[in-house]
């Protein structure tokens, strides 16, 4: 049996490989995140400390449009909550896969992005490493290709003037393709017709500036409700199993 590498070095070089895909997804979108901050006119480091301190890819992008006089305080904290609020659920799943990790825990939960999600359920943890420690360098790498994106964006938008317009569209073409390679990959596909569905009723119902709340719920209260019929059953007997 090979020993579990106790060095961070182990862990960062394990997790590399899994993470390019990350890398290419949000050096570009990252890109288009810097661009279009840096057209409202602030200062590229502004760009990069909001991708440090806030790290929200869709969130960021939503706030990009409420730098501007006049906007209601109370209408960007819901907007945002809104945007955002399937990250509470992302934490409260891995609860008790980060038990142990001491202050690392709170940065792991604060690093949960749609992406780095997904590699936590999907990679398998190297037998020769240390799952925390592999973890851990999958959230860093991660942040690090977003930061490293808006950055560039940023600097390039105010060192290039070009027409930006459109580039917002790249956070929900990286939606469609995660949503395509989930829809690819899984058995069970309900989940997914379920949670699209949900998001097209809602939008009739309520249009497009209200329909994202409604849509969260009902997906949620879907996913909650049938977690039986969708969860396959190998994942499912594992989780009883641990109850």
């Amino acid at each position: 049996m090979k020993r579990k590498g106790n060095g961070y070095a182990a862990a960062f070089r394990a997790a590399f490989p899994y993470t390019i895909p990350v890398l290419t997804g949000y050096l570009f979108i990252g890109i288009a995140f810097g661009v279009m901050y840096q057209e409202k006119g602030y200062n590229f480091l502004w760009a990069i400390l909001m991708s440090v301190m806030v790290y929200a890819g869709s969130g960021q992008y939503v706030a990009v449009n409420f730098f501007a006089p006049g906007v209601n305080l109370l209408h960007v904290i819901f907007l945002e909550f809104m945007v955002n609020i399937r990250h509470i659920f992302y934490g409260l799943s891995l609860l008790e896969r980060f038990r142990g990790m001491g202050k690392k825990k709170l940065y792991m939960m604060f690093s949960l992005t749609d992406e780095t999600y997904s590699l936590f359920f999907v990679t398998k943890v190297p037998p020769e490493v240390d799952e925390h420690k592999f973890l851990f360098a999958i959230a860093l790498l991660d942040h690090s290709y977003w930061i490293m994106g808006s950055a560039i964006g940023a600097l390039a938008g105010s060192l290039i003037p070009f027409d930006a317009k459109g580039i917002d569209f790249a956070m929900t073409a990286l939606f469609i393709v995660i949503y395509i390679e989930q829809w690819m990959s899984a058995k069970n596909r309900l989940a997914a017709i379920v949670g699209a569905a949900a998001a097209v009723v809602c939008l009739l119902a309520f249009g497009s500036e209200n329909f994202i709340l409604p849509a969260m719920i009902c997906i949620m209260a879907a996913l909650l409700c049938g977690r039986k019929v969708m969860e396959p059953k190998e994942e499912r007997s594992v989780v009883e199993h641990a109850d």
